[in-house]
């Protein structure tokens, strides 16, 4: 009986003993969610902190280099190529000549020029004496050369001014055309296109009914254009002198640039408007047709009060969030947001610094639910970084 009563009183010890730690277990176990205290039945939300930081406004777009200057060199007079001096590649300077012209018939009508200016000096000269020395005998004894012989001689002497002045006229014509057989360079650049050798014949370039083909095309590229399509919503905030970051993935580089002009007109079917940004190019390594990703900041406040974008509920004009109140239940509120970035927006009115607003997918709470709000570390605020 006494072996039996121990058995008993072991039995009743070891149950007791499993129940103390089963509920010492159930009293150390973590609530719902992780919480290690507080009411398990409670859900977990995730919220983060409304927060006053700098807050930049960019608007991100891809564009395409362009030559600052592009331009077809045509000849003004038709002739064959002499001389060419360039080829593709070759940089020239303002001035240079790049290629020479033969003209043989206008070499001839310069020649015919000269002479013509020649003979009409001449018989201008013979003229004007004659002219004088019969005015000079006319003063000296009046009467002794009649009027009209006098008037004769002036007419002729000033005919054959008018004649000269004529000449010099048409030698100045000539020269110039001879000048044009002469193709220069009117900017600085490089040659991106040959099109015709030596001895090849060039059509004039006057006429608009003859298909005249160019010597070479020359290309500005000490700065690009970079061309720009910036939507309808951000015209407002496009000013010249904006800055600009770009980044030229082919090179994996930087480079800074400003708004150099823009269309002031929208393209009706794309509804953006046309901004050009002058990119300096100093060492030749940017290239015409290469694209670039750029970041014009639009705007900046040092200390605005932000919280996260997905944070925001938006139906049109009206933007929501959840807030969980100091008895961790949610209440809706309508906020006014004003400076927008990538990640973070700014909250005007509705909300305070410190407010607690859910993130993450609204439609698992409603309003007036009570649950355990986790601060997020959201990413850090827009202050314009370089890309």
């Amino acid at each position: 009986m006494a072996l039996g009563r121990k058995k008993v009183l072991g039995l009743l010890g070891a149950v007791a003993a499993v129940v103390l730690i089963a509920s010492r277990l159930l009293r150390g176990a973590p609530a719902r969610g992780g919480a290690s205290t507080g009411d398990s039945t409670l859900r977990p939300a995730a919220v983060a902190v409304a927060k006053r930081a700098p807050l930049a406004n960019t608007l991100s777009l891809s564009g395409e280099f362009k030559p600052f200057q592009e331009v077809d060199l045509h000849a003004k007079v038709a002739g064959y190529i002499r001389h060419i001096s360039v080829d593709v590649g070759d940089r020239v300077q303002v001035g240079q000549v790049v290629a020479v012209l033969e003209v043989p018939e206008l070499e001839a009508e310069v020649q015919g020029a000269a002479a013509s200016l020649e003979r009409a000096k001449s018989a201008h000269a013979a003229a004007h004496f004659a002219y004088l020395r019969l005015k000079q005998a006319s003063e000296a004894r009046p009467g002794l050369i009649a009027p009209q012989e006098l008037d004769d001689a002036f007419a002729r002497d000033k005919e054959l001014e008018a004649q000269v002045e004529v000449s010099e006229a048409n030698q100045k014509q000539q020269t110039a055309l001879s000048d044009y057989t002469r193709i220069t360079a009117p900017f600085t650049g490089v040659i991106t296109q040959r099109y015709a050798d030596t001895g090849a014949l060039i059509q004039a370039g006057t006429s608009s009914n003859t298909q005249a083909m160019p010597v070479v095309r020359l290309a500005e590229d000490d700065r690009l254009r970079l061309v720009l399509p910036v939507p309808e919503s951000a015209v407002p905030q496009i000013h010249l002198g904006t800055a600009v970051r770009v980044r030229v993935q082919a090179l994996d580089r930087t480079f800074e640039g400003r708004v150099a002009r823009f269309s002031s007109d929208l393209d009706r079917q794309t509804r953006t408007m046309e901004t050009e940004i002058d990119v300096a190019n100093p060492d030749g390594r940017l290239v015409a047709g290469m694209y670039a990703e750029t970041v014009l900041d639009l705007g900046r406040k040092e200390s605005a009060l932000t919280i996260p974008v997905e944070a925001v509920s938006r139906k049109g004009s009206e933007s929501t969030v959840l807030v969980v109140g100091s008895n961790d239940r949610l209440e809706e509120r309508r906020i006014e947001l004003g400076m927008e970035g990538t990640t973070r927006v700014e909250a005007l009115t509705g909300l305070r610094e410190g407010d607690r607003v859910v993130i993450g997918n609204r439609s698992e709470f409603r309003v007036g639910e009570q649950v355990q709000p986790r601060v997020i570390e959201t990413a850090p605020s827009d202050g314009g970084a370089n890309p």
